[in-house]
């Protein structure tokens, strides 16, 4: 079985799943963005925090692939359906301190990202209202990793299409009539049909029924194999994205304008890193069967065939989005201050979206070998020197503005990015892929 014709069938419905996530959230901006700037401004910065206390889910999310994937790999079915009912009850805790995050904290959170006072009456009600929704999160994300694990990516998809079809719809009706908080219950209604059907592909699919004990359990034999790749997973992951939201609060230093600009930005670049993260989500499915079985030298060529391949698309579909900057930002605004600026940011991420991909795919491959820690331990110090840093220091006291601080992402993705691979190439991860063989090789054996 060659692994090209692999990876493509399990990345294709990961990219379609992915840019129909990324598109409701172009579209949404879109209608926050019709309301006022204001609106938009406030849209983005509330989605960012969103999006930071959804970094908690990564502890598990980032440990389940990996764990359930070598399991399967090695023929232990057994094994993996443990695994998947631990995660269940884990997700419930994590949701609920999420959840109870956003409630209760909202101010709080966005006073600590510099949020402009004129956007902090829309955006403190938004982020309150999306705390069911980042409870039903927990559930979906991490039961969703669960069908992936077992190459269900299509069902995972269709999952998704549910769940972006009911959340749009519902954004477009109660947006024009609520306001920012329509599209919180939009969200919410969306979520809700996608954990039902989470449940039944569980059922129909994989033949694993879930008991009412598996919701609320925390069983720690089973989550030690998912912790010992999540946690440094999502130290990596939280550590990211704290300094991101550092250069957010740098961003937001600049005033309301500068801050929509970079949300509009963001719902662009999403679309354009799609490519990297399905590829890199794809190969970390992959390469955790091949460690499973064994296939050490399959897994090294699957690497490299997939980052050549990430970084062609990303760097056509980088270039084509700088191409049509101004057309495209139109959408969302008209003032030619934002609309110049906008497309100066895009033209950037020529160089800026293929250092990322080095990250998406190579990190996600190396945690998948159970060579974990290296990427919080290599790539902590330009997240916080360069991310976070230098956002700070050529946005706002160099007086770059946003160009400074796009310049800053471009500097850490590159510099963390050549990090990663210079590990993959010296085959610095081999003897953790062989000691994560091992161990599941003895314990079939037991």
């Amino acid at each position: 079985m060659a692994a090209r014709p692999r990876l493509f069938a399990v990345v294709w419905p990961m990219f379609l799943e992915f840019l129909l996530g990324i598109g409701l959230g172009a579209i949404a901006t879109a209608l926050a963005a019709k309301l006022s700037d204001t609106s938009g401004a406030a849209f983005g910065i509330a989605n960012h925090v969103f999006t930071t206390l959804f970094i908690l889910f990564r502890v598990v999310g980032a440990g389940v692939s990996v764990a359930m994937t070598q399991a399967l790999g090695a023929g232990r079915r057994d094994r993996a359906d443990d695994i998947a009912r631990a995660v269940v009850g884990v997700s419930t805790w994590m949701g609920g301190i999420g959840a109870l995050a956003a409630l209760v904290a909202a101010k709080p959170l966005l006073l600590l990202i510099n949020a402009p006072d004129e956007v902090l009456p829309l955006a403190i009600p938004l982020l309150q209202a999306l705390a069911p929704a980042l409870m039903i999160d927990a559930w979906n994300a991490n039961m969703a990793s669960v069908l992936r694990s077992h190459l269900r990516s299509r069902e995972a998809l269709f999952v998704v299409v549910v769940i972006q079809a009911i959340t749009l719809t519902g954004a477009i009706v109660l947006m024009p009539q609520l306001g920012l908080p329509g599209y919180a219950l939009a969200c919410a209604l969306g979520r809700s049909a996608g954990l039902a059907l989470h449940i039944l592909l569980w059922r129909h699919r994989l033949d694993l029924k879930l008991r009412v004990a598996d919701w609320w359990q925390l069983r720690r034999a089973e989550l030690a194999p998912v912790f010992h790749v999540g946690l440094p997973g999502a130290a990596e992951n939280i550590c990211h994205r704290v300094c991101f939201m550092f250069s957010v609060a740098a961003v937001a230093k600049l005033g309301a304008g500068p801050l929509a600009t970079h949300a509009y930005a963001f719902s662009f670049i999403g679309i354009i890193l799609l490519n990297g993260l399905a590829i890199g989500f794809g190969v970390e499915i992959l390469v955790g069967h091949m460690i499973g079985a064994g296939n050490l030298h399959g897994a090294n060529r699957l690497v490299k065939r997939a980052l050549a391949w990430g970084l062609l698309v990303t760097v056509a579909v980088a270039g084509s989005f700088a191409l049509f900057a101004k057309p495209l930002f139109s959408l969302y605004t008209q003032d030619p201050e934002l609309l110049k600026l906008g497309a100066t940011l895009l033209a950037m991420t020529v160089i800026l979206e293929p250092g990322r991909t080095f990250n998406l795919v190579v990190i996600n491959a190396l945690r998948a070998t159970g060579d974990a820690r290296y990427p919080v331990m290599a790539g902590a110090a330009s997240m916080v020197l360069v991310l976070g840093g230098a956002s700070w220091l050529l946005g706002v006291y160099f007086g770059l503005g946003l160009v400074g601080v796009f310049l800053a992402y471009t500097l850490d993705e590159w510099i963390r990015g050549l990090l990663m691979w210079r590990r993959w190439v010296r085959l610095d991860w081999l003897p953790y892929a062989r000691a994560s063989h091992r161990r599941l090789r003895q314990g079939r054996a037991h």
